[in-house]
Order: C-alpha cells, then structure tokens, then sequence
C-alpha cells in the first residue's frame, strides 16, 4: 500500500491550488480565432517581442498547455529575432500581455492595445518602441476617449462600454484603426512604414449635431523596451517643439517622433514616455479634420542637423499631401 506524508500531502494541496490559480481566466486577453490568427499573434509575441508562455497568457487567456501546443504545431520557438528588413521600419501591433511602461502604472491600468504599435529599432531586432496612437482625446465634452483606465470618460460616467477593436493589417504592411463613439464622433489612425520613419495620420469626423471645440490628442512614445532608453529622467531628453527626442545614454542613437499642428511638446520622467501632442482644429458638425505625425530613428551625434533635415523633408510632404 503506497503511503503519503502529511507533509507530502500539503505539497502536493498547495501545487494543486497553484495550478488552478495560475489557470484562471485572464481578464483581458484576447484569443486569437482560427489558424491564421494564432500563427500571426504566436509569432508577433514569441518571435519578435521575445514573450514567455506567461506573458502569452496574460495576452491571450490561453492555458499554458494551449499555448505550448500552439507553438509546437506551427514550430514557432522564442530565438534571436530576425533583422530589420531595408526596405521599411519593422512595426507590429503591440500585443498586450506586458505592460509597456516602467512605471506611473496606476495611471495605465488594463491598456487596450487596440492603439498600440510596436517599432522596432533598425540597430536592435530585440528593441522596440511603443507608439500609442491615440492615447487620449479631450472635447469641449469632456474626455471622450482613453486607451486606458485612469481618469472616467465621457463613457464611464455614462456607464457605456466600448467595443474591443483590433488594427487592421493591410497589404501594404501598413496599420489601419477607425472607431466610431456612441454619440456619433469618429475618428482614425493611419501608420505607415517607410525606409527610415513612420508617415503617422490621424483624423477625427463630428457625428453629433454641436461643434467640437478643444480637440486636444494625447499620443505617447513609451521607451521602455528599448535598451539604452529606459532612463527615468528628462535628462537625455530634448523638447523642440513640435519634435521631441530621446537620446540612448552613449548619446550616439536618437528617437524622434512630431505632429502638426502641436499643442504640447513634453516627457513623462516616470513612464518614461515621449509626447508631441498634437490638437485638431475646431470642428463643426458633419465636417473632418486631420493631423500629420512624424516617427524616426537616429544614429549619430547631429541631432540638430538630423532635425533641420526631417522639418525640411517633411514639410515637403505635408504640402504634397495638401495638392
């Protein structure tokens, strides 16, 4: 007859209710639906954000068997991931499952990554920023949208929910959002890939029979994936409005985001985060406005040559785009 010790038995108690714990349903994961999904999301986080099987979890809601099955089946392994490709930035959606800030956490819970884009560094395939596309925006109404829990919405206080949303992958390799609000008002963003940036559009659409005023945007570049980056300070930070730019602590590599027309430029010590933030003009009802970004990379020491040339070029297509 086997026999078990008391201590035995508490053990293997407490390893059970472990287990069961580590199993629970995971509030914000969303699971990939059929084959082609599971491969994409599987290799987005594995391959190239370099998740464990927990941080796919928490991603996901997936068990861990599910997932160590799902990486068996399509041969997806967590190794060195690829090198940047010449002919565009390397850009994702950010798949959630790892918080993308270091810290000010209490002012990000449950971030939706519906928003989020990861860029990839063209000097580390491992390092990546994350552009939050919108972060926020602020009416005449009130906050009326935020990709995040923080501070109550317009929708909060009104006890309505928004949908969950995901980008839409184009052929392209560009990364397309639109969300309509209950009340009427949408707005969109647009990021797209090139050789040495990212061409960054947003528009927002009044829906509502009153005019919108104040249309401030919060958009957020966090760097806390990105090594070199993570200093909690502004003191490898330059506010140039409308640039602002981080430097990595050799002060040899450089990153750059703008949007036209700012309203803010400035940084966010805690998170650490980078912020241009842009406004809408007013607008009335049944009419769009739009706004321009720019995102880049830099190596080297000329920071202030490396800007001058990024205004000159991209004033150049901002006046293209207006003909």
């Amino acid at each position: 007859m086997l026999t078990v010790s008391k201590g035995r038995l508490l053990l293997l108690a407490v390893t059970a209710i472990a287990s069961l714990h580590a199993q629970e349903p995971v509030a914000n994961g969303r699971r990939p639906a059929g084959d082609d999904e599971m491969r994409y999301w599987l290799e987005n986080m594995v391959t190239y954000h370099g998740y464990a099987v927990d941080e796919v979890r928490s991603a996901t809601g997936m068990s861990t068997e599910e997932i160590e099955a799902a990486l068996e089946k399509f041969g997806i392994q967590r190794a060195e991931a690829p090198s940047q490709p010449s002919t565009a930035l390397r850009m994702l959606p950010y798949p959630g499952g790892r918080h993308p800030r270091i810290g000010f956490l209490e002012g990000a819970i449950d971030p939706q990554r519906e928003t989020k884009v990861s860029v990839f560094t063209p000097w580390d395939p491992k390092s990546y920023a994350v552009l939050d596309l919108p972060e926020a925006i602020w009416s005449n109404l009130g906050l009326t949208y935020l990709a995040h829990t923080h501070i109550p919405t317009i929708w909060d206080e009104r006890k309505e929910s928004l949908e969950i949303q995901e980008w839409e992958r184009r052929e392209d390799g560009s990364l397309f959002s639109e969300r309509k609000l209950p009340n009427g008002i949408a707005f969109g963003t647009h990021v797209v890939p090139k050789s040495d940036h990212l061409e960054l559009k947003m528009w927002l659409k009044n829906g509502t029979s009153v005019e919108l005023t104040d249309l401030r945007v919060q958009n957020c570049v966090m760097l806390k994936a990105v090594e070199g980056f993570a200093d909690q300070s502004n003191d490898n930070k330059l506010l140039r409005q409308p640039f602002v730019a981080a430097r990595n602590e050799a002060g040899d590599r450089w990153i750059i985001t703008a949007w036209e027309p700012c309203h803010r430029a400035w940084a966010n010590p805690p998170v650490p985060c980078l912020h241009s933030d842009p406004k809408f003009p007013d607008c009335p009802p049944g009419e769009t406005r739009t706004l321009h970004g720019w995102f880049s990379f830099y190596q080297g020491t000329g920071i202030d040559a490396e800007l001058a040339r990024i205004a000159k070029d991209w004033e150049a297509q901002l006046r293209s785009l207006q003909h």
